[in-house]
């Protein structure tokens, strides 16, 4: 898998600046005094530092961008790069900052001088995120980001700080590599044997298999599986690092490794995007992935479906009825509404096996929320206020855009099937609203509930402050702070 780049943290060393190569960074406000490091440095290059922040060009940077100065004089650095951000930054604006640096990092890697900045953490992250680069299957990939050197302060307090954002960046990075995999290389079984493989890590890792669903009684999973030649399976993550008896907060992922749309086939166009429908079922596996990284003090299981959707002889049909783990009927009336019927058995059986304090499932479940939201935002529907509005404020805090969104009876009532308890599909209006309606109906009263429909934020076709274009791992950090904040043992 794809790991963030080398980071250390050390005392400033006014003489290694002479002699670095690849890019220095450093971080000023137009009209601040630089830092020792900075003052130094534009000593060195005869004030060019100082000209630069006086220009017109400084005065119009926002907080988090920057300009460049090429192969400075009198230095062996292949350009100095000055990044606009105060001392008392925003974690956006630092994470911002550290972006720019990660964008532009090459094999020669970088020294950042953040001397007695408060953010360098932050600023840290955002440079891991941004210089994530998935290419695997290139022969011709360019050569992997080098290290970076940070100069603060005090080295010891900013790599503690800075210690469970690795492991949060570790997260996004497996996040964004299943996302980004195609769907021939992760199939069910590869998918399975990733997960399987965090076991390393303290994971207790359970694959159910095809017989064990039929068994359990998962009519709605195993129908949107039957027309692939990939195996239909369950895998159930568990971190155990809170109180021993105490009931976990539960993930419940979509892991759909190819969706055609099944006999409802889709439109040729875009249909090489589906490799990310299984893309709920990946940021699950990144938070798991975190959390035994961090020694999260919590109980956290995170249970996946993975099927692929594919048409062919055996495959489900529209006008198929099929009967869920649950026991309800489901008139399958869309091939294409087959997340909904993946989620609706794996919610049951983690509700009826784990008893959890409260669930929350990820998935790309609809177009309509793209319609809704666009790119900006992922759909948050819930039955409980409190757990809507925590996950709301850790989004919010970790610059992961999420829109709460309606539910009610009346939403619910456009699910009623003439052959059976309820259909899958109920048409164009309000589409994503009675996906999470449908999905509800598999929700006991009593467990605190979250639907989070992140089809428009899960992979982007242009790049975004933290990531290049592609997948982008949304979800796992407001996760993590969601169970850091609201289910970790104080």
């Amino acid at each position: 898998m794809s790991h963030p780049v080398a980071i250390h943290f050390r005392e400033t060393d006014l003489e290694a600046l002479s002699a670095t190569t690849g890019r220095i960074a450093l971080f000023a406000e137009p009209g601040a005094r630089l830092s020792a490091g900075a003052r130094r440095l534009d000593r060195m290059m005869r004030g060019a530092i100082g000209r630069a922040l006086a220009s017109e060009a400084a005065a119009k940077l926002k907080p988090g961008e920057s300009i460049e100065l090429a192969w400075p004089a009198a230095l062996a650095a292949e350009a100095v790069q000055i990044i606009r951000l105060p001392r008392r930054a925003s974690v956006a604006d630092a994470r911002k900052a550290g972006a720019a640096v990660g964008r532009s990092l090459g094999a020669s890697g970088a020294l950042v001088l953040a001397e007695g900045h408060a953010r360098a953490a932050e600023i840290s992250l955002g440079l891991a995120l941004r210089a994530y680069d998935f290419a695997p299957h290139k022969t011709d990939a360019a050569p992997q980001p080098g290290a970076v050197s940070f100069m603060v302060t005090d080295p010891e307090a900013v790599a503690s700080a800075a210690r469970p954002m690795a492991a949060l960046a570790e997260g996004v990075f497996f996040t964004r590599d299943l996302v980004n995999e195609p769907a021939n290389i992760l199939t069910t079984d590869d998918f399975a044997a990733r997960l399987a493989a965090m076991q390393e890590l303290g994971l207790d890792v359970e694959i159910l298999e095809e017989p064990d669903l039929a068994k359990l009684g998962m009519g709605a999973l195993l129908g949107v599986g039957q027309g692939s030649e990939s195996p239909s399976k369950v895998v159930v993550m568990r971190w155990q690092g809170g109180t021993k008896d105490e009931p976990p907060f539960a993930l419940v992922g979509k892991g759909v490794v190819f969706d055609t749309g099944g006999i409802s086939i889709k439109p040729a166009a875009g249909m090489e995007e589906m490799t990310m429908d299984m893309g709920g079922a990946g940021v699950v596996a990144g938070v798991m992935r975190t959390l035994a990284l961090r020694k999260a003090q919590a109980n956290v299981v995170g249970v996946v479906g993975l099927v692929e959707n594919m048409p062919d002889g055996r495959a489900q049909r529209p006008g198929d009825v099929v009967r869920s783990m649950k026991g309800d009927t489901i008139e399958v009336i869309n091939t294409d509404a087959e997340g909904r019927l993946v989620l609706a058995d794996v919610l049951w059986y983690t509700q009826e096996r784990f008893a959890p304090v409260a669930m929350i499932n990820l998935a790309t479940l609809t177009g309509a929320i793209i319609v809704a939201l666009g790119h900006e935002n992922a759909g948050v529907f819930s039955n409980n206020d409190a757990l809507a509005n925590n996950f709301l404020r850790a989004a919010e805090a970790e610059g992961e855009g999420a829109w709460r969104m309606p539910m009610g009876a009346a939403y619910d009532a456009m699910l009623k099937s003439r052959v059976a308890d309820m259909r899958n599909s109920v048409g164009r209006p309000a589409g994503s609203i009675t996906a999470a309606q449908f999905l509800a109906r598999f929700v006991k009263p009593e467990t605190p509930w979250a639907h989070l429909d992140i089809a428009g934020v899960a992979l982007l076709s242009t790049d975004s402050t933290l990531a290049p274009k592609g997948a982008t791992g949304w979800g796992v950090m407001a996760l993590d702070r969601l169970i850091r904040d609201q289910f970790e043992t104080r």
